[in-house]
């Protein structure tokens, strides 16, 4: 791992299948990612994982080895059910990618040069475009498409390289975007790394997203299945069976029947203004906001 990857590891976290997965809520992960964004030197990869990774990441050793080394966000109910039963409560917050990834880029006030990877290149494109509508202080670039064989990937890398980039959104869908970064990124290639699946298509507005109320009863998920029955039907129709067999395992594993581990208490009370706004806190509420869990 890089110096700042180091770094991101201060930031509170709870165990999911043998992962940690940060729980931070929405306003202190935006803070210290764009206090990551803003390191002078070093990388943190930013990856999210719901029960579909999750279901992977038990059968893959290599994408949870490689899942290790990245700064994980919850994404989905999956994960707050995991968490419940895992640790006696939910995650402060749903980090799904395709809400935190938008909201990042509101977020830096300070101009940043931004690089996009997946998806097809009129979907990144337009992606790009879109995001440059949002935030015009920003420059966004369409590096390439999600579809790279060995030697398209080391020309791209070329082309990153050129860039001199502070953040780098690669979209190709899970485990191949997370292995795909593993493998051809580095740390001198942009500050922050951020995988996101199919993100690109809801932001170009290829793809619809749910409506609001659907989304808020989190139930994103059904809306997705209507959609695309054929490509997700295997992912929920037997995968979130899998999810709850595996959780199971791992529960009765942990505690041979007896009650979850339940984390260590937060100390929620404080203003805040006193909260940690990210990886250069030096008060006491930045020990006790970023302690490792």
């Amino acid at each position: 791992m890089t110096i700042v990857a180091n770094f991101a590891l201060l930031a509170s976290r709870r165990t999911i299948f043998d992962l940690p997965v940060c729980d931070l809520d929405w306003e202190s992960a935006l803070s210290f990612t764009d206090e990551l964004a803003a390191l002078p030197v070093g990388q943190t990869v930013i990856s999210f994982v719901n029960a579909h990774n999750a279901n992977l990441m038990v059968k893959q050793a290599d994408y949870q080895n490689v899942l290790q080394n990245q700064f994980v966000l919850p994404d989905g109910i999956g994960m707050d059910i995991a968490s419940w039963f895992l640790h006696g409560e939910r995650f402060p917050a749903n980090l799904n990618g395709t809400d935190f990834v938008p909201a990042l880029m509101t977020y830096m006030a300070r101009p940043k040069r931004i690089g996009l990877i997946g998806a097809t290149t009129p979907v990144v494109q337009k992606a790009a475009e879109r995001f440059a509508q949002q935030c015009p202080w920003h420059t966004f670039v369409a590096i390439s498409d999600g579809y790279l064989n060995h030697e398209g990937s080391l020309e791209v890398v070329k082309r990153i390289e050129e860039l001199q980039l502070d953040v780098l959104l690669v979209c190709m869908g899970t485990p191949r975007q997370e292995k795909w970064v593993a493998e051809y990124i580095k740390p001198e290639h942009a500050r922050v790394v951020l995988t996101g699946g199919a993100l690109f298509d809801f932001v170009s507005g290829t793809v619809p997203r749910a409506p609001h109320l659907i989304r808020k009863l989190r139930l994103e998920w059904v809306y997705r299945l209507w959609q695309e029955p054929q490509r997700l039907a295997r992912r929920y129709i037997f995968g979130i069976p899998e999810f709850f067999v595996i959780l199971m395992r791992f529960w009765m594993a942990r505690g041979r029947g007896l009650t979850p581990q339940t984390p260590s208490p937060r100390n929620d009370d404080q203003p805040s203004s006193q909260k940690a706004s990210g990886v250069t806190g030096k008060s006491a509420a930045s020990t006790r906001r970023y302690g490792t869990r």
